[in-house]
């Protein structure tokens, strides 16, 4: 173990389970993007260098294919939080803060929860402890960018979409989806 998970990863969190968050925003990029994919799966042996056991680690990959901007309609993060709230997590796993929220209402939820259950949470960057104040400002900072880039995407969408309106070559389907 690093110095880090010394400091931070206590029995009492390795006898909880380490519960790995999957998510892409759509279908289209679960197929196409199998990298990020691959990338998110393998941040399981983050959890075992960690000290988790592999049959401790609990994948939870079911919104495959919907944004992270509500808690709404996903379900598995939906069971994450129930999990977290009831003390059954040790650690969250998660490649970016996008990938668990996209708004900081559900972010900060998770964050306040994880913190009043001891619940360590892990991304590629580090390793965070909620209940410690400059990893819990740390994380609300990360929330916050993640949210951000959801605003400049969707603004660099609606830019394109109003340019090509402007040329006359905007298209729409009957269902009125955008021709770009």
């Amino acid at each position: 173990m690093n110095a880090e998970a010394v400091t931070k990863v206590r029995e009492s969190h390795l006898q909880r389970g380490a519960y790995l968050y999957i998510r892409q925003s759509t279908l289209h990029q679960v197929l196409n993007n199998t990298e990020s994919g691959i990338r998110q799966y393998d941040l399981g042996q983050r959890a075992v260098a960690l000290g988790w056991r592999h049959d401790q680690v609990i994948v939870v990959d079911v919104d495959q294919g919907h944004s992270g901007a509500s808690a709404a309609d996903r379900e598995g993060f939906q069971r994450l939080v129930a999990d977290v709230s009831m003390g059954r997590a040790g650690i969250v796993l998660g490649l970016e803060c996008s990938r668990l929220a996209r708004n900081n209402a559900d972010w900060h939820r998770l964050l306040e929860i994880c913190a009043l259950s001891d619940t360590l949470i892990c991304d590629e960057d580090g390793l965070y402890d909620p209940s410690e104040f400059n990893d819990r400002m740390l994380l609300g900072l990360k929330g916050t960018l993640s949210e951000a880039e959801l605003h400049f995407i969707r603004a660099r969408l609606r830019g394109g979409q109003l340019s090509k309106a402007r040329r006359g070559e905007l298209r729409r389907s009957v269902t009125g989806r955008t021709g770009l």
